[in-house]
């Protein structure tokens, strides 16, 4: 499926050792990463900000006030809220820790595909919809898609924290191990060859979401075991990635919760 081509890219030379935004820090705080120090404007004592000098303090995490232009300067994404924690770098896993963590669970596996997604925004939304349902880890490439940024971090809402991401060399490779464990690919195309509510999701299986501008590579496509597609009615026969990847893992999670009922 292809869609819509976001203008929006972020400079290669990012940081994934900065995290913006209330709810973002919020996470990051909650979660086992080290947080090395929190930058909060001065004047900031409203709202969630007191959630995250709670916790601050709860994990004696050094807390700055600094001016908010410091903050303007530091910031990546040009909303950090008036606050900005300092981490340790994004720690990507394994891809059999993906798979193993499905098993952990009792679950029969869920993982999302990226194949050059280089919007931030769509990226980390992608992430945030995937943790709320359910999906065990998402892959991406090196090259031609976006990684851990601060972008990601806040588009994600937190969410980055709770969710196993894999960055392999080849796509196709990993493609090819998770086939050899037995998981289904599918793959979002507007050429696809059902619906995606007529498709059977249940079962051990892997979503691959193609780029915004040309959707799924030819060789990527060649290795899925099924194309599926959105019903489009309107003029624009397009979507956003972020978007179609959504209604894609909604239909999945639908259809797991039926399976988990009977």
């Amino acid at each position: 499926m292809r869609y819509k081509q976001c203008s929006i890219q972020e400079d290669e030379k990012f940081r994934e050792d900065i995290v913006e935004g209330r709810n973002a820090v919020i996470e990051v705080l909650k979660s086992d990463k080290t947080v090395d120090q929190i930058f909060v404007a001065n004047g900031a004592i409203t709202g969630s900000i007191n959630v995250v000098l709670a916790l601050a303090k709860e994990k004696k995490v050094a807390v700055k006030r600094v001016d908010r232009k410091k903050l303007d300067q530091i910031s990546y994404t040009g909303s950090h809220q008036g606050v900005i924690a300092k981490v340790t770098p994004y720690k990507y896993c394994e891809l059999e820790d993906i798979v193993d963590y499905a098993k952990k669970k009792s679950e029969r596996a869920f993982i999302i595909i990226l194949d050059e997604i280089e919007d931030p925004h769509n990226f980390g939304s992608i992430i945030r919809t995937a943790e709320i349902c359910g999906a065990h880890g998402i892959v991406i490439a090196k090259r031609k898609n976006v990684g851990i940024t601060p972008v990601v971090y806040k588009s994600s809402a937190g969410a980055v924290e709770h969710m196993k991401i894999c960055k392999v060399s080849n796509l196709n490779s990993a493609i090819d191990k998770l086939k050899k464990m037995g998981i289904w690919i599918y793959g979002a195309d507007m050429n696809g060859e059902d619906y995606c509510f007529n498709v059977d999701f249940n079962g051990d299986l892997a979503l691959i979401i193609g780029s915004e501008g040309k959707g799924i590579s030819k060789l990527t496509k060649h290795k899925c075991d099924v194309l599926v597609k959105i019903p489009m009615v309107g003029n624009v026969t397009s979507l956003n990635a972020s978007v179609a990847g959504g209604i894609l893992m909604y239909e999945i999670l639908r259809q797991k919760l039926k399976e988990y009922k009977n």
